[in-house]
């Protein structure tokens, strides 16, 4: 089955918001997420992964089988050396902190839970992030459970306890809910968890935040309550924090469940997130990290504005965008605060180009959009590139099927 039902309409398989994706020899995987089927959230599975050939634009599904993980919303997923990493996130029974792989390079892909770990593992949690440095999964923040003795351990500048957020047994304080801003280190070669004693003003406790790797620093920006949005950076070999200071006269809205992608050696790129007036943006920034320096960019993309999507670094330093939703919305009365009830997932690819094209790429392009010009001459290709250029063809012709359907 292929759709579901949402209103009377037809819902594709790949309509989603808060899954993960990565970019693999110009391929995406995507795996995970919810969509909205019926006036209901509803899980995907979690023993299919979907893969787009982004030459041509093509889906293709694949089975997992295994030690499945349950369904999942707020997971963090990492790929590393041809290995998916999902941990914790909010499951069927309430908050977890169980960890799964599953190797993408065997045929039959299978999912293992990982087990037998050293070191104390993170409470459970979700809307937490994760870099991937020196083939460690380095997690920060996110909103979880933990017990009494875990909060006095923890202390109050790293977690923060929600407001009427508590069980109790008895008369007994049991286990309090909140956010935290602790950072947790697990080596995938020795499966062992370590936690780093770091230094310098780290960011406030906070989860639906965006994160990214530059070199040897960790990136964090928004998920907070500031008017503007912040950014955070943790140098992953002295775990020292540094909060960069910006004129507020040119700095992006505060915002959350936003993307931040690496795009150069000092340069981050943001897309749109849920900002601190309630609405689903569409804009796109770069942030130097040299300059310590915000710049608005202009795009083509202003009619997709996004929350809970993916971004990810693809070919020629293009930025994929893959799904999310478009119409994300908090109501606030004086009361409670409340997700608007006419979320739509998407299910659309779209790529920001963040520097100049090679001559090879619009050659490719070219051709891929008009092969009626060659005829022939696109047999006397070597068949590598061949292929290639049929990928190309698939994708325009796709692409003109959309603009004058």
């Amino acid at each position: 089955m292929d759709a579901a039902d949402r209103d009377g309409e037809t819902v594709s398989r790949l309509e989603r918001s808060s899954h993960t994706a990565f970019i693999d020899n110009n391929t995406m995987y995507v795996w995970g997420g919810y969509q909205v089927a019926a006036g209901m959230d509803v899980m995907l599975p979690s023993d299919e992964i979907w893969l787009c050939d982004l030459d041509s634009g093509t889906w293709e599904r694949q089975e997992i089988t295994g030690d499945i993980p349950p369904d999942l919303s707020g997971f963090c997923g990492s790929h590393v050396n041809g290995t998916l990493f999902i941990f914790a996130g909010c499951g069927p029974l309430g908050w977890t902190n169980q960890m799964f792989s599953l190797d993408l390079t065997q045929q039959h892909c299978t999912w293992k839970k990982v087990t037998d770990t050293k070191g104390t593992t993170p409470s459970p949690r979700d809307k937490h992030s994760c870099w991937v440095h020196r083939d460690r999964l380095i997690y920060f923040g996110g909103y979880g459970c933990k017990t009494v003795g875990e909060v006095r351990n923890t202390g109050s500048s790293s977690f923060v306890v929600e407001e009427m957020s508590w069980t109790t047994i008895g008369d007994m304080l049991f286990r309090f809910w909140g956010w935290n801003n602790e950072v947790h280190v697990f080596d995938i070669h020795t499966a062992t968890w370590s936690t780093p004693e770091t230094q310098g003003p780290a960011p406030a406790p906070r989860g639906c935040h965006a994160s990214a790797l530059l070199g040897n620093k960790g990136y964090i920006s928004g998920g907070g309550e500031t008017a503007e949005l912040d950014m955070f950076c943790l140098d992953l070999e002295t775990w020292t924090w540094t909060k960069f200071d910006t004129s507020p006269s040119c700095t992006p809205l505060g915002r959350s469940m936003h993307t931040m992608t690496p795009i150069s050696d000092h340069t981050l790129f943001i897309y749109g997130g849920l900002g601190t007036d309630g609405n689903t943006l569409n804009d796109a920034w770069q942030f130097n990290t040299l300059k310590k320096q915000w710049t608005k960019m202009m795009h083509p993309h202003k009619d997709k504005p996004r929350v809970c999507h993916t971004a990810c670094l693809g070919s020629d330093n293009d930025v994929v965008v893959f799904g999310g939703s478009s119409n994300f919305c908090i109501l606030m009365d004086s009361v409670a605060v409340l997700r608007a009830p006419s979320q739509r997932h998407c299910s659309d690819v779209f790529m920001f180009q963040t520097q100049p094209y090679s001559l090879f790429r619009l050659c490719e392009d070219f051709i891929g959009g008009n092969p009626e010009l060659f005829g022939e001459q696109l047999n006397w290709l070597p068949s590598k590139l061949r292929n290639k250029i049929d990928k190309r063809v698939v994708f325009f012709s796709a692409a003109k099927t959309v603009l004058t359907a």
